[in-house]
C-alpha cells in the first residue's frame, strides 16, 4: 500500500479528513467503471503550484477534462517561465499598506505568500498580441487556451522554461488533448491585455477569440459524447476545486442538455466533489451544499457526493496522491 493512502487510512477517520478519504474512494471507484472525470480550478491553485501533481493525473488518466478560470489558465504557464524570479512573503499577513505599495513599484503582483513578477505578464503579451492580430488578419477563431497553446507547442519556449515541463498542467494537458475551457477569460491578466490591445488598435477586433457561450456549446458536446449514455459506463464525474465560475460555468452543462435541449435521456453527472473553505450557504454557489444542485438538474438523489471544508491547497494533493498511489 502505498505510504500516503495508509497514513490517510490511519489518521483520516472522522469529519473533513473522512470526507476526504471518502472522495477519493469514491474517485477511485468512478474510474475503475470507466468514468471519466472533469476537473474544475478555482482560487490560485496554478500560482500554488499543484500542477505539479495534476499533470501527472493527467498524464496518468485520472483527468479527462479542465475547466479553469483564466487566472488558473495563465498562471500556470507564469509558474513555467518566471518562478525562479517570484518572491515568497511568509509574513504576508503583517504586510502594511506600504508594504504593499513597495511590491507594487517593484513590479510583483501578490498572491498571498506568493509574487508574481510583472515582467513574466509582458514576456507573454508580446507574443499573445502578435498571435492575435495574425489571427484577425487571416479569420482565425479559437479558445483562449488554444492561443497559448500555439505559443507553446513546437517546443520554441522552452528556452525560457525555470521549472520542468513536466510540472505544467497546462502542457500536460495539451500533450494528452484534452479540452481546456475557462469561462470569464476576461477576468484574467491575459484577458485585460487582450481588451486593452483591441481599444489601442493592437489587435484589430474582438472577434478572433471565441465567445463563452461557444465554450458552453463546446463542453455540451464533450460531455454528450462521455456521458456512458450509449455504452453503459457512469456518466462524467466533477472533481471541483474551489468554487465560483470555474466550477458553476462547467456543472452547468447538464442542466442545459436536459432542459434547454430537452434530452430527459441525458444522465446528470456521476460524481461530485468539492473542496472549498466557503462557509456553508444556501445563498452563495460556493458554499452550497451538493444537495442543492438537485434542486436545479445537476446532480441526483443517488449521485455520489462530497463537500470537504478545508483548504484547497491541502486537500487536493493528498486526494490526487491517494489516486496515484504515492
Amino acid at each position: 500500500m502505498s505510504t500516503i493512502r495508509r497514513f490517510m487510512e490511519q489518521h483520516f477517520l472522522h469529519f473533513n479528513s473522512r470526507e476526504t478519504v471518502a472522495a477519493a474512494r469514491a474517485y477511485e471507484q468512478h474510474l475503475a467503471a470507466g468514468g471519466k472525470m472533469l476537473v474544475s480550478l478555482a482560487g490560485a491553485m496554478s500560482t500554488a503550484k499543484i500542477g505539479q501533481i495534476l499533470s501527472r493525473m493527467i498524464h496518468a488518466g485520472k483527468v479527462h477534462a479542465i475547466c479553469c478560470t483564466g487566472a488558473n489558465l495563465e498562471e500556470d504557464l507564469f509558474n513555467l517561465l518566471a518562478y525562479k524570479e517570484y518572491e515568497i512573503v511568509p509574513d504576508w499577513r503583517a504586510l502594511s499598506a506600504q508594504d504593499e505599495k513597495r511590491l507594487y513599484e517593484r513590479g510583483f503582483n501578490r498572491v498571498t505568500d506568493t509574487c508574481i513578477p510583472e515582467t513574466v505578464m509582458r514576456h507573454m503579451e508580446r507574443r499573445l498580441i502578435e498571435r492575435w492580430k495574425r489571427a484577425c488578419e487571416q479569420g482565425e477563431r479559437k479558445f483562449e487556451a488554444e492561443f497559448l497553446w500555439d505559443l507553446f507547442r513546437d517546443g520554441g519556449m522552452e528556452s525560457f522554461y525555470q521549472i520542468a515541463k513536466e510540472n505544467s498542467w497546462f502542457i500536460a494537458a495539451q500533450e494528452r488533448g484534452l479540452p481546456i475551457w475557462s469561462p470569464g477569460w476576461e477576468d484574467s491578466t491575459t484577458g485585460n491585455m487582450f481588451a486593452a490591445a483591441v481599444y489601442r488598435g493592437a489587435v484589430p477586433h474582438h472577434q478572433c477569440v471565441k465567445s463563452g457561450t461557444e465554450q458552453m456549446e463546446h463542453l455540451l458536446r464533450w460531455y454528450l459524447e462521455h456521458c456512458g449514455l450509449d455504452d453503459g459506463r457512469p456518466s462524467v464525474g466533477f472533481f471541483q476545486v474551489g468554487g465560483g465560475i470555474a466550477g458553476d460555468f462547467a456543472i452547468c452543462a447538464v442542466p442545459t442538455i436536459v432542459q434547454d435541449l430537452q434530452r430527459e435521456d441525458v444522465p446528470f453527472w456521476g460524481y461530485f466533489c468539492q473542496i472549498s473553505d466557503a462557509v456553508t450557504s444556501y445563498g452563495g454557489y460556493s458554499g452550497a451544499v451538493p444537495n442543492e444542485k438537485i434542486t436545479w438538474g445537476k446532480l441526483d438523489v443517488d449521485t455520489p457526493k462530497f463537500m470537504i471544508q478545508s483548504d484547497a491547497t491541502i486537500v487536493a494533493p493528498l486526494v490526487f496522491a491517494w489516486l496515484l498511489g504515492d
